[in-house]
Formats: structure tokens, sequence, C-alpha cells
């Protein structure tokens, strides 16, 4: 059967495609779901305008997942965990609990799906993850697990210092 796709089907073709299925997956499943219609002679001239369409939803929703992924780069995730001496997690960092981060740190909402991670974080380190926006579009978000309980590194820049020794020996002399 000859249908007319009216939106991007996986496998099968894009918006505005004229193709050739099974007359069972587009009666029972693309046509009443709504994804497709049965093909007739004014489908080239319907074709055309739902390609346009698409390409036109198309360039809108990459302007907004260039403009998403551009927030997501710089963006640092930081997690504490238990740790082995090792630096092996007693747990691990899942693609959810990625997801989650980058929600509460950035408002962006991201599912647990579009997260590339093959398998959870176990190890103690920076890693690289990459989020899957939209086809093409793949930025990476770093991710910083810690150990959990360890004391923050102080930095403390000389000068300072030099300047609460002087401070210290001016209340001594007096």
């Amino acid at each position: 059967m000859e249908i007319l796709l009216k939106k991007d089907v996986t496998g099968v073709g894009r918006a505005g495609d004229i193709k050739k299925v099974a007359d069972g997956y587009a009666r029972n499943y693309l046509i009443p779901q709504g994804l497709a219609i049965a093909s007739s002679s004014g489908a080239t001239k319907q074709s055309k305008q739902i390609r346009e369409a698409a390409d036109r939803r198309e360039a809108r929703e990459r302007q907004a997942a260039m403009s998403t992924a551009e927030k997501l780069r710089v963006l640092v995730l930081n997690f504490k965990a238990r740790a082995a001496e090792t630096d092996k997690l007693f747990g691990s960092i899942t693609a959810s609990d990625i997801a989650h981060a980058i929600e509460m740190k950035s408002g962006i909402e991201i599912s647990k799906r579009q997260v590339e991670l093959e398998h959870p974080i176990r190890e103690l380190g920076t890693h690289q993850v990459a989020v899957r926006l939209m086809a093409g579009v793949e930025p990476e978000v770093t991710v910083v697990v810690e150990r959990e309980g360890e004391a923050e590194p102080v930095i403390v820049n000389p000068e300072v210092i030099k300047e609460i020794v002087d401070e210290i020996d001016d209340t001594d002399e007096e």
C-alpha cells in the first residue's frame, strides 16, 4: 500500500515522503496513529507542502537545540559519592542521575534516554558524557565525581597571607 507520511517515522521515512509499506502496517498502525494517510492522486502536491512544513519545523527545532547545546557544553556537574581507596564507587552515577542534575542545575529538561551513557559511572574523576538533543546535536557535559567527605582544597593567595601576618605583627607591637 502506498502512503503519504505526515510525520517522520523511524525506519520508514520523513514527513512528506510517499512510501510503499505493508497493508497491515499502514491500516493498523500508521494511519490510526495519524502518522500517515493513504496515497492518492493529489498526494504529490500535499507531499511537497508537508515536506516544506517539516523542514521549517526541523530548522526551528535545530536552532533551539543548538542554543541548548551551548548551555550544556559549559555545564559542569559535580557529584559526591562514597568510594573505596581504589577510587571505585560503592554505587554508581546513572543516566537518570545525570539527567536530574542537568535539570536541577540549568533548568533544562533532559530525559534519561537522551543521556548517552553506555555504562553507569563507577569511578572517581572527570568524565565527558554526551547528551543527544536531536540528530547531529550531541553536546558533551562534564561530570566530576568526587569522594564524599573529602575536604575541599583551599586555595589562598600568598599576598593575603602576608597581609594577615603583617596585621598580626602590627597588633603585637602595640
